[in-house]
């Protein structure tokens, strides 16, 4: 059985500056693949960095999602993973077979059919968001003009909120995902978009329209309380992991302009970046080996995304960006019964802005030096601030 150090190592390892994913990655995965780190709560936890050990932890049985188990690992009081008393509906922190309950309803709405119905939808809110960027002038800050904006008009409609508040969304889930907001900011951005949400969906029960919230009123297997929580879940995790994939992407397609126009790209940049990478919180709730170290009950986990998208054993050359390989089994939407029920929506998503972003804009470029861009060190998905652009 593996033994692992006994001096636990700094989390999280992102310093401005440095690449990402972090170099201590690779040292961790050639020192054994799981190493004893220590939140910034003071909580100490296991970072599993090999591919294999992070789909074996994202798939036992014995490693829970669920908060409300003793030794759940939390970043501060109210960061991380909420349980179902803080916010119900939150069904990515519930294990199976209450978490089925929650997916089995949702699955429709994501399929690769559906997906290909919203096409045109998408199509038309990527060329608005281009023509606006068009009217502007000739200089963007493509994050928030662009790479922010289209998913959250995709997931607003789907979800039926109003375009008009999309910018009260967006301040209060970047409260919530940013790992250097105070306990109190990160509480009331919360209660604000679940009071929110709860006058939405008394709106919804009162005058329905072709909504996924008024279809899940409809359907009725998630209660009118839940719904708040499956809201909010969907409405954060629909524009700000999207967000952050288009415009790291656009930067590696500009960098590397012989992939653009090549959909193989997408996959890839997925993998490559990971953005997701310090999402997937666990513990064990109950004494198991993984990697051939022992974990023992109330112990908690963090499986590193980026980490086992970059372990040399499965993708050759990781630290290159290269859409020829097969990245399929990369773990950027996690994996098991809790992969991404969106990640069919963020494909099309990146493809459709890709494409119609180069193909509008060929003369587009970066307005700043790559190594001066602004990225998010400071959050718990991975991307940028801000992305100077010109044409």
């Amino acid at each position: 059985m593996t033994t692992t150090n006994t001096c636990p190592v700094a989390f999280p390892l992102r310093r401005p500056g440095q690449p990402f994913p972090p170099q201590e990655y690779a040292d961790f995965r050639q020192e054994g693949g799981l190493v004893k780190s220590t939140l910034p709560s003071g909580v100490p936890v296991w970072l599993v960095t090999r591919h294999e050990d992070v789909r074996a932890v994202l798939t036992d049985s014995r490693i829970s999602s669920n908060p409300s188990h003793p030794g759940f690992p939390k970043a501060a009081k109210t960061g991380g993973v909420p349980s179902q008393d803080e916010v119900p509906g939150w069904f990515v922190a519930l294990d199976p077979p209450e978490h089925g309950r929650f997916r089995k309803t949702l699955i429709p709405e994501f399929t690769v059919r559906r997906i290909r119905e919203m096409r045109p939808a998408i199509e038309q809110v990527v060329n608005e968001r281009i023509d606006a960027l068009l009217a502007a002038g000739n200089t963007a800050d493509l994050i928030a003009d662009f790479a922010l904006s289209v998913p959250s008009l995709v997931i607003s409609d789907l979800l039926g909120v109003p375009k008009a508040d999309r910018d009260f969304f967006e301040t209060k889930t970047r409260v919530l995902v940013t790992l250097t907001s105070t306990d109190e900011q990160r509480q009331s951005a919360s209660q604000a978009l679940l009071r929110y949400l709860n006058r939405l969906i008394t709106i919804k029960q009162r005058r329905p329209g072709d909504d996924l919230i008024s279809r899940l009123l409809e359907d009725g297997t998630i209660s009118r309380q839940e719904m708040s929580g499956v809201s909010m879940l969907l409405l954060i995790a629909g524009h700000e992991t999207t967000a952050n994939n288009i415009g790291l992407g656009v930067v590696t397609l500009l960098t590397n302009p012989q992939w653009i126009g090549d959909v193989r790209a997408v996959e890839e940049l997925l993998r490559f970046y990971s953005v997701a990478d310090l999402v997937a919180f666990r513990v064990a709730v109950e004494d198991v080996e993984i990697g051939g170290q022992l974990i023992k009950a109330g112990e908690g986990i963090v499986p590193l995304v980026a980490a086992a998208n970059h372990d040399g054993t499965v993708f050759e050359h990781p630290e290159e960006f290269d859409p020829e390989r097969s990245a399929r089994h990369h773990v950027a939407f996690g994996y098991g019964v809790h992969q991404c029920l969106g990640q069919n929506l963020v494909r099309v998503e990146m493809e459709i802005a890709y494409r119609f972003l180069f193909e509008r804009i060929p003369t587009l470029e970066l307005a700043v030096p790559v190594e001066e861009l602004s990225l998010k060190y400071d959050g718990v998905l991975y991307g940028l601030h801000e992305l100077p652009v010109r044409w």
